[in-house]
Formats: structure tokens, sequence, C-alpha cells
């Protein structure tokens, strides 16, 4: 019997359901951390406070899509993508 501990990433993405994509919440200092010394100097900077709650829209696979700053705008970026959202706790 096969489970999920035994399938790859791409595996599970692929296990019916390539539209659903979850949202989860993630600290800003978590993304302050990713970006850090990655950043465009010509790009405009963005000011977050470490504490905040960003929302991160992922595949089934794991990776990021998206950030966004509040749950709503996330879900509703998924569905303007003719993604499936679901809430990750």
């Amino acid at each position: 019997m096969t489970t999920t501990h035994d399938m790859t990433d791409e595996a599970f993405a692929d296990l019916g359901a390539p539209d659903l994509v979850y949202v989860r919440g993630v600290a800003a200092s978590e993304i302050m951390d990713e970006v850090a010394g990655t950043s465009d100097p010509d790009q405009p900077v963005i000011r977050l406070d470490p504490g905040q709650t960003l929302y991160a829209v992922h595949s089934a696979d794991g990776e990021r899509l998206a950030v966004l700053a509040d749950r709503e705008s996330a879900f509703a970026a998924a569905v303007a993508h003719e993604l499936e959202p679901v809430s990750v706790h």
C-alpha cells in the first residue's frame, strides 16, 4: 500500500487535484529572511513589520506561488487564476 509519505512531491501534486492550492499564514520575517540580499537595487523597497502575518499561496507540491498581505486577497488571487484554494492552519 502506498501512502502519501512514500510519494514524491510531483506525484502528490498530480493526485487528481492539479488546480488545488493551499493558503497558509507566514511570518513576514520568514519572507524577509528568504529575500535578503536578492533584491534588485532598482526595485522599490517594501517595508514590513517582521511580526506581521502574510499569506502564502502554495501548489500541492509545496512550491510558493505568491505572498499577499491578507487571507482574503490570497484566496481571491487563487480564484482569479482558476485555482481552488484551501486553508492550512
